[in-house]
């Protein structure tokens, strides 16, 4: 067989199923005998830590919720094929009754680099806040609301920043990516 280009495509897959449909597609490809078309299928993931009972527990996190990377030559009946395997939803982008459309080079790079980052991510980043420091809180029921850090807890790696609601100042904990510093 002639060496084909193989193009990033994006599938979309049931929520929360993503590992288990990668698996599906690659046995299915592998039982087709369609592996010389598909180079690999990825799921995007991040490494992280939660804290249950008192634990620090490593846990990977699906980076994008409900799509599944998949590098190929989409040609015959690999499309079909891949759409009619179980918790497939489709391919990303397509046209009803189109063809899948692959990502461009520029978006796989950062997807890649982002997963390539957050696979190398070192675990214990240093404090990026300071007592006394106003910073903004981007998530959760307060989002948008500024405070200013109480107290900084680095091994559940939470702050106690304080809110004005209402008039009244409120303490609020939150972890450091509910926060961002205000420039």
């Amino acid at each position: 067989m002639a060496e084909s280009v193989k193009k990033w495509y994006v599938v979309r897959a049931i929520g929360g199923q993503e590992n288990k449909v990668k698996t599906y597609i690659e046995n299915e490809v592998a039982r087709l005998g369609l592996s010389d078309y598909v180079d690999q299928v990825l799921v995007p993931t991040e490494k992280v830590i939660q804290i249950r009972n008192g634990k620090k527990v490593n846990k990977e996190k699906v980076y994008f919720p409900g799509y599944i990377m998949i590098q190929a030559n989409l040609s015959g009946e690999l499309p079909h094929v891949i759409k009619s395997v179980t918790g497939v939803i489709g391919f990303l982008g397509e046209t009803k009754g189109g063809d899948p459309v692959p990502l461009r080079k520029s978006e796989v790079n950062r997807m890649l680099g982002k997963v390539d980052e957050l696979a190398v991510q070192n675990e214990n980043v240093a404090i990026p806040y300071i007592l006394g420091e106003t910073v903004k809180v981007v998530d959760g029921p307060f989002n948008g609301f500024d405070g200013t850090i109480e107290n900084i807890n680095e091994e559940k790696r939470k702050l106690e920043v304080m809110v004005k609601i209402f008039g009244r100042k409120t303490p609020l904990e939150l972890s450091y990516m509910q926060v961002e510093k205000i420039s």
